[in-house]
């Protein structure tokens, strides 16, 4: 029997490319990979180089991951148009724990493009509302320009409860302030323990929404945040996302916010 080469990338037909904002796009990747929530593929360009990028949606026969030009590598995928090849390889990592937060009220709060890693499982609650008791929604984005999945914020402003907020900006349909400020304003104490509050973006937004959360009477076990720190091999092997004993690509990139809080560079 002929065993699988875990770091042999593929390539992969690029079906669309949608402009979320300046720097962040969209692109839909045909492929039958099956993709827990949460888990990342590690993309690639030949002689170029390869990103860990979590999958932002999936549906039959296709993946879709939201990049930001941040490099080389990104800046050479974002050159892309439909119909070339990307390379992939994966999926790796561990999800959301989607089959804990069943029948639970769902909190989500999230930064920038820390909407992404959560965007396929809103996309599953708000397609089967029956899953979970309740979804509380707070995106929160730097400005204007920088706001992305429009479609689906409209969207799921109808199926959730949601806040959608601006650093500093005042643009319609958008609070003004950071995500941090409007923690309080979820309903903790009517959860009655049945809850589970998940947090995504950079780091320094995480750690002070962790705090938050621990200030609103939240119990660190029913926290949630999701780590893309420094993958490189996704595989355990070159340790570039080692902190301490834990492997950032192994271990997560999802940990409970016990783990999480003292997973410090």
């Amino acid at each position: 029997m002929t065993e699988t080469n875990i770091l042999q990338p593929y390539g992969c037909e690029i079906l669309s490319v949608t402009k979320e904002s300046a720097h962040e796009w969209t692109f839909r990747i045909k492929t039958d990979v099956k993709v827990a929530h949460g888990q990342f593929m590690q993309l690639s360009i030949p002689r170029v180089g390869e990103a860990p990028i979590s999958v932002s949606a999936q549906g039959d026969g296709w993946l879709e991951f939201t990049i930001r030009s941040v490099g080389k590598v990104t800046d050479v995928i974002f050159k892309k148009q439909p119909g070339d090849l990307l390379f992939l390889r994966g999926p790796y990592g561990h999800g959301w724990p989607v089959d804990q937060f069943k029948g639970k009220n769902i909190v989500l709060i999230t930064g920038g493009t820390g909407l992404a890693p959560v965007r396929s499982m809103l996309n599953e609650f708000a397609a089967h509302p029956e899953e979970v008791k309740d979804v509380y929604l707070i995106a929160g984005f730097k400005n204007k320009d920088f706001v992305v999945f429009k479609k689906n914020l409209k969207d799921w402003e109808k199926k959730f409860h949601t806040i959608y907020a601006l650093d500093t900006d005042a643009e319609k349909g958008f609070r003004t302030g950071l995500v941090t400020e409007f923690v309080k304003e979820i309903p903790w104490k009517d959860f009655k323990g049945n809850y589970a509050a998940i947090t995504v973006g950079p780091p320094p937004m995480m750690k002070f929404t962790g705090l938050e959360l621990l200030k609103n009477g939240v119990e660190a076990d029913h926290i949630w945040m999701s780590f893309e720190r420094k993958m490189s091999c996704a595989v355990g092997k070159c340790g570039h996302c080692r902190i301490d004993e834990t492997y950032v690509c192994l271990d997560g990139p999802v940990f409970n916010y016990t783990v999480a809080r003292d997973l410090v560079d």
